[in-house]
């Protein structure tokens, strides 16, 4: 009997079957203390929401890990991407390299970007972005500063705001590569 179906429909079920079955394990109790410690998952539950579209994004300064500082005002008039990371996060991970794409292919039109690790050390962000060959400016998030400027929800977490300083995208979650190739049409 052959393994593989020709029938769509089928082939839509199964993928049904594994969303859910995934759903279900990433819902189990144990599944949150297994895979982050108690102070992290007490932190994600007490996260705000993602922003509302439409409302205005403030990033503050923040020093850059490659060096430098992320100045707020060098981001005036500009679009501004800010995208939650972390070197542990396999959805990140898969997200990553087009991000660093879009920031390749779009700073040249004014696009603005400051990538937001939430890695435990400044140190481990560091040597995932060297060992990736990432470009995109990035920071790492310590807890102090993200009182200023709180994580949403989720991981990772891609915001766009536009030219005029009010967001026009907010995604929780993993990003596919045809939707972040789409959001250079926003810039």
């Amino acid at each position: 009997m052959n393994s593989q179906s020709d029938d769509p429909r089928a082939d839509r079920d199964r993928r049904r079957w594994l969303q859910a079955t995934a759903a279900a394990l990433v819902a189990a109790p144990w599944a949150s203390a297994w895979a982050q410690p108690a102070s992290a998952a007490a932190e994600e539950a007490k996260a705000p929401p993602l922003p509302a579209l439409g409302s205005p994004l403030t990033v503050p300064r923040i020093g850059l890990l490659g060096g430098g500082v992320f100045e707020p005002a060098q981001a005036e008039g500009r679009p501004l991407l800010v995208y939650w990371w972390s070197s542990t996060c396999p959805f990140c991970a898969l997200q990553s390299p087009s991000m660093e794409q879009l920031w390749q292919s779009q700073q040249g039109r004014g696009l603005q970007m400051v990538a937001l690790s939430i890695d435990k050390k400044p140190e481990d962000a560091v040597a995932y972005l060297q060992k990736k060959g990432y470009s995109f400016p990035a920071a790492w998030a310590s807890p102090e500063w993200r009182k200023a400027f709180p994580k949403p929800r989720g991981l990772p977490i891609t915001l766009l705001r536009g030219r005029d300083g009010k967001l026009v995208l907010a995604e929780k979650g993993q990003m596919f590569a045809e939707d972040v190739d789409a959001m250079a049409g926003l810039i």
